[in-house]
């Protein structure tokens, strides 16, 4: 577990299927292949064909832009979950069988531990609250002794699922979040529902609302208040949490975080409550294999691992339930 340790970590909960090399801390490099479906969602076996298929292309390039050879990996690491089930298992299947042919150790990795991990490196900032946003997840979460404890989350849909059915309504051919912001240029406010319980949020009544708001009003008014409405939601809970926790410091993570407004309204936030904000690059909030590997190597480096053929996927696993 020294400085020889090169970690290579296999991505692949949901579109993407990523790999990364990580030594000692330093990301050596990153390649990934996105899954991109047309007027549909992400067909859980298209996902997993298309995984399978450009696996040994993605691995070829990581290991090229690393600088290292295969026989130099000593530590695989894989996204645990949770995630969608076929996607999952290619992962898992790849590392298991790249572990067994290197005769080196095997580790699964929580893919919300990965994003929040990764982002405490890049911002410096400890023992933060948590803002964790992505496809399938919607999350405020800190670190208390030795797990994750959740203070608030979303009680349906996650914030990504959200902004991905509302595109699909919008019969838009890729149907993916990270094209709100360009329709929703220009946009003004139209009235959505606003669903905060306590630290909980809901979804689904937005996106209801939203959808039916599409026949009345133009795109980008309704694609606005749907950012606007779902991220001042957010930080509500976000903020409620920080005034329980008295944290010093906010981190933003997972897919959802690139989201320039939402960067906008947590740094005003930080500004505000006098408390710093933080997070990694957008590289790094996307779903990707570098951070697997980082997350791999901390948990290995913290208590060890166990037989490679021990290891499964868990497509329901939860940040609270994986130990750490």
């Amino acid at each position: 577990m020294g400085d020889w340790l090169i970690c290579l970590g296999i991505e692949s909960t949901a579109h993407t299927l990523g790999v990364g090399i990580v030594k000692n801390g330093n990301v050596l490099s990153n390649e990934n292949d996105t899954y991109k479906p047309k007027n549909e969602g992400i067909v859980p076996r298209k996902a997993a064909d298309h995984h399978a298929e450009v696996f040994g292309e993605v691995l070829k390039r990581s290991l090229d832009s690393a600088g290292v050879s295969l026989d130099e990996v000593g530590l695989f690491s894989f996204a645990q979950g949770p995630g969608i089930g076929s996607p999952l298992q290619v992962g898992c299947t790849a590392a298991r069988a790249l572990a067994i042919k290197c005769e080196k150790p095997l580790i699964g990795v929580n893919h919300p531990y990965a994003h929040i991990k990764i982002a405490e490196e890049y911002s410096g900032i400890k023992n933060p609250l948590i803002l964790y946003v992505s496809g399938g997840n919607t999350q405020i979460l800190i670190e208390e002794k030795g797990r994750f404890r959740v203070l608030g989350e979303t009680l349906d849909i996650g914030i990504g699922n959200l902004y991905d059915t509302f595109l699909r309504a919008a019969k838009l051919e890729y149907a993916h979040g990270s094209m709100l912001e360009e329709i929703a240029k220009g946009g003004k406010y139209v009235p959505l529902p606003y669903t905060v319980k306590g630290t909980n949020l809901s979804f689904t009544g937005l996106q209801t609302a939203a959808i039916r708001a599409l026949g009345e009003h133009p795109l980008k008014d309704v694609t606005y208040s749907l950012v606007e409405t779902s991220l001042s939601m957010c930080l509500e809970a976000l903020e409620r949490s920080l005034f329980l926790t008295k944290r010093k410091g906010i981190i933003s993570c997972g897919g959802v975080a690139q989201n320039k407004r939402l960067k906008e309204m947590l740094k005003t936030l930080a500004e505000e409550d006098g408390v710093q904000y933080g997070g990694a690059p957008d590289e790094f909030n996307r779903d990707n294999g570098a951070m697997i590997a980082y997350a791999g190597e901390l948990l290995y480096k913290k208590r060890g691992t166990k037989p490679v053929k021990e290891w499964k996927t868990e497509p329901n696993q939860r940040i609270d339930s994986f130990a750490i």
